[in-house]
């Protein structure tokens, strides 16, 4: 298998691509993303994937963010594509900006503008709250200082993926996953991956939340999303495969009260473990295929969630044991046995979790990052 990359680009952050319910008409969105690595060089990938209809894109700028929403002086640079200042993204598609000069250290948190001038009713973006992202009136792309009309952004829009050219060779790592992948319970930027990024490591967390491996309902499945999100990454050396626990949770969870309307929408007959396996062994089949490593993480508990069952625990411990003893996946990280409650295999322990016993907190996220060693990324 490939062990390193040629300086090729590198994604050194992403977010998959979803539809979302948000309107824009002749606006500037301006979004803060914290890259994993670093590199000489930058570019942005935006999507237009669930649009229905051409996405015009006015005018855009990149720079280095600083507090408040500004951006650090000297660092602000135009966005072209095509050497053009515009561009109009067609429905259904992606687009890659012209490479930009500016050298960005890892970690790095740059700031993205974006003009809109025509009216966008059917937005691609990522339906994940965030803390570092406004709505500004006109075309407010050059403004240095966050101007005071500016209003938060409730969810990633529009830019799905930062690439950067490293100053060596390198790898990244891409997560597939749900919502545990996805940070929810911890503060904004606060999931695993992320923390994982804090130890020198090229990663792009692709979680969904309320994500399944076999079937799509919130998102496609991980099965249809496989070559969109993670194969077509740029740089990819290893995939960690962190998904599934929806498709089992969902397939026995009592169907009663508000819970039974909840569960509406995740379509699909039930899963055994054995179909949830094999849903593993062709995403492992695949990528092997493209001679990147599969990894896989064992499925945390979710004792005293309302979707808990004792049929779907069971599933879950049958899976985890295929998981730990089948050798079908290149290593496995067992989150299972760093978040369990060791007087109660089937709950989380109550300092790592966010109060649903279902996603971590702060600490729970950290835990799993620092159980990982990185050196297996190499």
């Amino acid at each position: 298998m490939t062990e390193s990359r040629d300086l090729g680009w590198i994604r050194s952050w992403a977010t998959s691509p979803q539809m979302t319910d948000a309107v824009f008409a002749d606006v500037t969105l301006r979004q803060e993303i914290r890259i994993s690595g670093g590199g000489r060089r930058v570019r942005i990938r935006l999507t237009n994937e669930y649009g229905t209809a051409p996405l015009t894109v006015g005018a855009g700028r990149l720079g280095l963010a600083t507090a408040g929403g500004g951006i650090a002086p000297g660092s602000d640079r135009v966005l072209t594509f095509g050497g053009r200042a515009g561009v109009v993204i067609p429905a259904g598609a992606p687009v890659l900006s012209d490479p930009v000069d500016l050298p960005v250290s890892a970690l790095a948190r740059l700031s993205v503008s974006l003009y809109l001038p025509n009216r966008v009713e059917a937005c691609t973006g990522h339906d994940m709250p965030l803390d570092t992202g406004w709505v500004i009136p006109g075309d407010a792309v050059a403004e240095a200082a966050l101007p005071g009309d500016a209003e938060p952004l409730p969810a990633w829009a529009l830019v799905s993926a930062v690439e950067v050219l490293p100053d060596e060779p390198a790898g990244v790592v891409v997560v597939l996953g749900d919502s545990r992948v996805d940070g929810v319970g911890s503060t904004a930027g606060g999931g695993w991956p992320e923390r994982l990024a804090e130890r020198g490591v090229y990663v792009c967390g692709q979680g969904i939340s309320g994500n399944r491996l076999l079937n799509d309902g919130l998102g496609p499945s991980g099965l249809a999303r496989f070559d969109r999100d993670v194969l077509a990454t740029p740089g990819l050396s290893h995939v960690v495969v962190s998904i599934g626990l929806n498709d089992i949770a969902v397939s026995f969870a009592p169907r009663v009260g508000p819970l039974a309307d909840f569960l509406t929408m995740f379509p699909g007959e039930p899963v055994t473990a054995q179909d949830v396996i094999a849903g593993f062994r062709q995403l492992i089949d695949r990528g092997h295929d493209r001679g990147v490593r599969v990894y896989a993480t064992t499925m945390a508990p979710y004792g005293g969630n309302d979707i808990f069952s004792p049929e779907g625990e069971a599933v879950r411990r049958t899976v985890n044991d295929w998981i730990r003893t089948s050798d079908a996946f290149d290593a496995v990280l067992d989150f299972d046995a760093v978040w369990r409650d060791p007087t109660r295999l089937d709950r989380i322990r109550g300092d790592l979790h966010e109060g649903d016993h279902l996603h971590g907190n702060d600490a729970g996220y950290q835990a799993l990052a620092d159980s990982i060693d990185p050196s297996i990324f190499k």
